[in-house]
């Protein structure tokens, strides 16, 4: 007797439609996988024969042909398990074999018969319903993220025999409570943010970071140790946009697929700060199974790179195309894998080996020592940077004021200009002015003549490259809407490239 399922792959962070075919006939006892599986899949004829014995039912004493279509397509991981297991009692008459076309079926199975949680059921759901599913059976401990996606049926089961109940049309199981409608910002209450309240002094830092998040552009932070670049940049969250529903279930489904998340919508903006030893496979992806990395895991927030100059020079360079691009193509063999790469790119320094570059006269290290770490700094990534700004030490009178500002008053101003931005970017792929290529910029971006003259003198005398000039125009548009200006004025090119400045180990070495 043959009986077929669906079931779904991940390929990268997509996912792609499989049938599990099983096939029951006379002959020696032997369960045989065929389909391209990996050593994962090839292993769980003895998991799916174990659990369905330990669930109360018979496995057939016969000749059992698994077969996953499509062939072609490589098949890594445990999820096929229950979808096997399903497929011989389905094979074998212990199941309803004419339900089947309505289900698929996803997740690993324990020996006990258990379903264990299975990194990745939202991509499922998706894929589920673009093959015209109804419903879809996942670990109940999956059951939430899955049914983030409409017009799918969720079944979250915990045992085997529970998914055989389903398809033997039993009620489906109650979903776990708040599935729909999870607000999409978590509220103070449930969660705690660093507050821009905490900063002292550092005005132009703190406006650097309000135009960063407005307008999602790249930002390094320079100066020496003890400055508070550190701190000034674990608070950028605390001023981000909400993220889109859209948005959240992008970044809900990565971070599904990558095994980080199984508890619904994610709400906020991921932070990504990785260490300065990480390798450039982990920071961009790849492997010899193509996973996401840091900048991946980052999309559609922000990726915090702390002591920059410490990181391997090939990590670095790494990551300048898909800042560039906003996705990263991943080859290996003939398959291509492509991952969503769009983050907010921050990063702090220190202006020399001992830190204190340009600080009266603390600093130590020689011209060559200076040489040695301006040339850790990959200087195509740091064209590519946005804002540079040099943090200072603040007085003794600024750490004794007020704060300049609040996290609060900074995201209203924020919030207040990506609209602006949504409304002029609507009819593009762009979403923020950092998102804008040339065309774009050319067709929507509109500079007063006093502002033209003042963006081509800093590009006559060699201040700007064609892309950092391109970047100066982007971060004036981002000020111009922070400061509600149908037009970019002198006053916000002046802004832009005065925010566009290296520090004090530069000065030395001019010296």
């Amino acid at each position: 007797m043959l009986a077929r399922i669906a079931t779904f792959a991940i390929d990268g962070i997509d996912p792609r439609h499989v049938w599990v075919e099983v096939d029951i006939r006379s002959g020696l006892p032997a369960f045989t996988i065929v389909g391209l599986g990996d050593a994962a899949v090839r292993e769980s004829r003895d998991r799916v024969r174990s659990a369905i014995m330990n669930s109360g039912y018979e496995f057939p004493q016969t000749r059992i042909t698994a077969n996953l279509a499509p062939a072609f397509l490589r098949k890594v991981g445990p999820g096929f398990d229950a979808a096997l297991a399903i497929g011989v009692l389905a094979a074998s008459g212990q199941v309803p074999a004419g339900a089947l076309s309505a289900y698929a079926v996803f997740g690993e199975l324990s020996l006990g018969g258990e379903l264990r949680d299975s990194p990745g059921a939202l991509a499922v759901a998706e894929g589920a319903r673009r093959a015209g599913l109804e419903r879809l059976i996942v670990p109940r401990e999956r059951a939430r993220e899955a049914a983030l996606v409409d017009g799918l049926e969720i079944a979250g089961v915990s045992t085997l025999r529970e998914a055989a109940g389903v398809l033997h049309g039993e009620p489906l199981p109650a979903l776990p409570a708040h599935v729909h409608g999870a607000p999409a910002r978590a509220t103070a209450a449930t969660t705690f943010e660093p507050d821009l309240a905490d900063v002292r002094g550092q005005a132009a830092p703190l406006l650097a970071l309000e135009i960063a998040a407005a307008g999602g552009h790249n930002l390094l932070l320079e100066g020496p140790p003890g400055t508070g670049k550190t701190m000034l940049a674990r608070r950028i969250p605390s001023i981000l946009p909400e993220m889109t529903r859209a948005e959240a279930i992008e970044v809900t489904r990565i971070h599904s697929v990558a095994g980080l998340h199984a508890a619904g919508l994610i709400q906020t903006r991921p932070f990504r700060a990785p260490h300065h030893t990480i390798s450039a496979a982990g920071l961009v992806g790849g492997g010899a199974l193509p996973r996401p990395g840091e900048a991946t895991l980052a999309h559609h927030g922000v990726l915090f790179l702390d002591e920059l100059a410490e990181f391997q020079r090939p990590s670095l360079d790494a990551l300048r195309q898909p800042l560039e691009d906003g996705r990263v193509s991943i080859v290996r063999g003939q398959r291509a894998l492509v991952f969503p790469t769009r983050f907010m790119l921050v990063a702090a320094t220190n202006p020399c080996p001992c830190g204190f570059a340009g600080v009266g006269d603390r600093c130590r290290c020689g011209e060559p020592d200076l040489r040695r770490h301006q040339r850790r700094l990959s200087g195509p990534l740091l064209d590519r940077m946005d804002l540079l700004i040099n943090v200072e030490r603040p007085s003794e009178e600024e750490l004794r004021a007020s704060p300049e500002t609040s996290s609060g008053r900074a995201r209203a101003r924020v919030a207040t200009a990506r609209e602006r931005q949504r409304r002029r970017l609507e009819a593009t792929s762009a979403t923020c002015n950092g998102e804008m290529d040339a065309r774009i910029v050319r067709r929507y971006v509109r500079l007063e003549e006093p502002a033209e003259r003042v963006l081509a003198q800093a590009y006559v005398v060699g201040a700007l490259s064609a892309r950092g000039r391109h970047r100066v125009v982007r971060v004036a548009q981002t000020i111009a809407d922070l400061e509600r200006h149908d037009r970019i004025t002198q006053a916000d090119v002046l802004t832009a490239l005065s925010l566009r400045q290296r520090g004090a180990a530069e000065t030395a070495l001019a010296a």
